[in-house]
């Protein structure tokens, strides 16, 4: 049995969409999978690291994880699963307590072991559930938060490293995702980055190294391209053990790795809230995904939240962080208009690769910042904008303050990442704040909002086009950008 379908014999069109079913050739396949690692990398590297847990075994578990979901979903939700940034501050409220990494990975096994549960709830008990609890106006939010959140990524962390590189990597993407044709037109961003790359290892010998101003105002000097660690590393190893006995809050000298969780019912108080925001935020992904492809993927709704939270206790359980549906991904995708999961398979080999070999994790990692800068600034716009889409597809009617009024709120805690303190060490913010009060408030609305105003708001239903009708050609994906005439 053929897994992928061969797409118009290997002839990629300038306005051909490759469906999920589909594949290129294995050769343009493995491009599209690298531009696809490029995309994760680098959250699924910072991530752990934010969290006290080990990248490289971070990205190991984002490729074994990719497979199961891929496997889970029947091939027909194409997706990368990597690192949750969610967990962050989940981690930090937890050492603040005493806790050490075992501790977080077995509050994170909790998120993991409830997404799994309401994973199966939806799977058996219908996608309905989805739609009353996150109509059209509350998921087009969701994942607009969900893209413009990661603004402030861009602005304060890759683009100050090198704004003009930043800038000439910018303008390369928008450029080559326009005038380029074919296959390469649909790898413009990994032409990019390899452009970028260069640009900055040009720049460190005709300009020098970069001058960095710390806050304190003391001036340091940097190379844009950086591969003292790469040259450190070895070809091929594990993660280590995690040294739990010698484990210090701070210290440089902690070794995290390999461990077991340790289950604190106090700590798994901690983060159970984030579940709430995982929902929404695999239910925005799975939403978009449809979107994109013009396929209803209401069916595997459940299997795809379950299927996370499958992953994320795996993933957890041998010391990880958990994982999650990637938007920057959503973001490849929407600029090349292949949605075939064969590329997501060769992403998760070549992330399983990088988990056995510290050296290719350190040349991927030692992608200069303003390289980034320029490509993300691209990306996650891309990956805000798709909630519009699913606002404009529904004809969601702003004029009605039930969907203008909850949705704003929550639109702007996402993307100003506001955050409420509930305790000197817990506290919610960014996403997952912006997520709650977009959900809670908009129900809350409903429930006083007179009875005309609610039948006004629910007039539009989650359109993600009929079955068969993108098949048939009769409807084109959203991820479609053709020219119009």
């Amino acid at each position: 049995m053929t897994i992928w379908k061969l797409h118009n014999n290997g002839v990629l069109g300038p306005d051909d969409v490759v469906k999920p079913d589909e594949r290129l050739t294995w050769g343009k396949t493995v491009g599209l999978g690298a531009q696809h690692v490029v995309a994760m990398f680098g959250a699924t590297f910072v991530f752990p690291l934010l969290m006290g847990l080990n990248p490289q075994l971070a990205v190991m578990m984002s490729g074994i994880a990719t497979l199961v979901f891929l496997i889970a979903v029947k091939n027909r939700v194409p997706s990368y699963l990597g690192s949750s940034a969610s967990f962050v501050g989940v981690a930090t409220a937890i050492y603040a307590q005493g806790g050490k990494p075992d501790a977080v990975t077995g509050a994170m096994f909790w998120c993991g072991l409830g997404l799994f549960i309401v994973g199966l709830i939806i799977h058996f008990m219908g996608s309905e559930i989805i739609h009353k609890a996150l109509p059209p106006a509350v998921t087009g939010a969701v994942v607009m938060l969900i893209g413009f959140n990661l603004a402030p990524v861009v602005a304060k962390t890759y683009w100050p490293q090198d704004q003009w590189i930043a800038l000439i990597v910018m303008i390369l993407v928008i450029c080559l995702s326009v005038g380029l044709r074919g296959f390469a037109g649909r790898i413009a961003i990994f032409i990019s980055l390899i452009i970028g790359y260069l640009l900055s290892w040009l720049a460190d010998i005709v300009l020098g190294p970069r001058t960095m101003v710390a806050s304190d105002g003391a001036v340091s000097y940097a190379p844009r391209v950086d591969w003292s660690k790469v040259a450190e590393a070895d070809w091929i190893g594990l993660p280590p053990v995690t040294d739990l006995a010698n484990w210090k809050l701070g210290s440089p000298d902690n070794v995290v790795g390999f461990q077991l969780p340790d289950f604190n019912f106090a700590f798994a108080l901690i983060a159970l809230p984030v579940v709430i925001a995982l929902i929404a935020e695999n239910t925005g992904h799975v939403k978009a995904v449809a979107e994109m492809t013009g396929t209803n993927l209401d069916a595997y709704m459940g299997r795809a939240i379950g299927a996370d939270g499958l992953t994320s206790m795996m993933a957890t359980f041998v010391g990880a962080g958990p994982t999650t549906t990637y938007a920057e991904n959503i973001g490849v995708m929407a600029a090349t208009r292949v949605y075939s999961t064969a590329a997501y398979v060769v992403a998760s080999i070549v992330a399983i690769c990088f988990g056995f070999s510290p050296k290719f994790g350190a040349v991927i990692s030692a992608t200069p910042g303003g390289v980034l800068g320029g490509i993300t600034v691209v990306l996650y716009g891309m990956i805000g904008l798709l909630g519009a889409k699913i606002w404009k597809e529904n004809q969601i009617d702003f004029g009605n303050p039930l969907n203008l009024v909850p949705v704003a709120a929550g639109i702007i805690i996402g993307v100003g990442d506001v955050t409420l303190q509930f305790t000197d060490n817990f506290s919610l913010g960014g996403i997952a704040l912006g997520t709650i009060v977009t959900i809670v408030m908009y129900h809350l609305a409903k429930a006083i909002a007179p009875k005309e105003m609610v039948e006004s708001a629910e007039g539009a239903v989650l359109i993600v086009d009929a079955p068969g009708a993108y098949e048939s050609g009769q409807i084109p994906a959203v991820g479609d950008m053709k020219h119009r005439r």
